[in-house]
């Protein structure tokens, strides 16, 4: 069968499947992917014979992708701030809504020579990588309660020839009496209650662990917020992802911790997506 054949019934199968907008463009980048070729090369290809075990193997992709399991999982890769990382069922998937995470550390991180930072909740160690990237002469910590999630971390940071500490605990108690400039997560933030309004690819294929927190989505907040604080040397920084409608119960939680100069940045969709305060 040819290229063109497999690419319109693979599309077709995927039209029935979570994400029929996206049959096309998914269809697409898995071949490309699997067969290592740019679109480029598939335009002036759509003619050549495709068969043989690569065939089996993209079939068996498009089945993985028909169930909803994420393109980035089959494929096992993704991109963040410019940079390849490796991603598995360990870790969640970085979304670009994160790297606004990493803009803000390195807007707050112009008044300080050195700045040490530590990431907690770290998974793929997306945004301490990038920051390590962007801030060469930054200290930085990964910190995640997964050893699985570490291992990935890990791989991720010699991949993009990045030098980090990698520490597996809850939350800043690897740390216990160390003090950072920043303190900055991407913290499990999904209400309980929220579950079954998640579409199926998060729910079903991305980890439990690093999504939801608690009947409102606040519980590592609740606690990460005075930990953070403790942890943050005067005149430094904490800086978290939030959810949409968090706002208001997070700045309090920081207001209450002790934490002034509270700011919020807002993502591409104009939701406040990462909260920063001042020590």
């Amino acid at each position: 069968m040819l290229l063109r054949d497999w690419l319109k019934q693979s599309e077709a199968r995927l039209r029935i499947g979570p994400h029929p907008e996206r049959a096309r463009m998914d269809a697409e980048t898995l071949l490309l992917h699997l067969i290592g070729k740019n679109r480029a090369w598939l335009l002036t290809h759509l003619d050549d014979d495709f068969g043989g075990c690569t065939s089996i193997g993209y079939a068996q992709q498009i089945d993985r992708r028909l169930a909803g399991e994420p393109i980035q999982y089959i494929i096992g890769e993704c991109e963040f701030y410019g940079m390849p990382f490796r991603v598995n069922k360990d870790v969640l998937i970085p979304r670009p809504e994160t790297e606004h995470v990493v803009e803000k550390v390195l807007e707050l991180a112009a008044s300080f020579e050195r700045p040490r930072i530590v990431d907690v909740g770290t998974g793929s160690g997306a945004i301490a990588i990038a920051l390590a990237h962007s801030l060469p002469a930054a200290q930085l910590t990964a910190i995640d309660v997964s050893g699985a999630a570490l291992s990935v971390a890990r791989e991720n940071a010699e991949r993009n020839r990045m030098t980090l500490r990698l520490l597996e605990g809850d939350l800043l108690a690897p740390v216990a009496g160390e003090q950072f400039e920043f303190v900055v997560s991407n913290p499990p933030y999904v209400a309980d209650l929220d579950r079954e309004t998640l579409a199926v690819e998060v729910r079903e294929y991305e980890p439990a662990l690093a999504l939801f927190a608690g009947p409102h989505g606040l519980d590592i907040y609740r606690r990460l917020t005075t930990l953070a604080y403790d942890a943050v040397v005067p005149g430094g920084f904490a800086l978290f992802e939030i959810g949409h409608g968090q706002a208001a119960a997070i700045a309090e939680l920081f207001s209450t911790a002790g934490f002034t100069n509270i700011q919020f940045t807002k993502d591409l969709q104009g939701i406040d997506r990462v909260i920063s305060a001042q020590r």
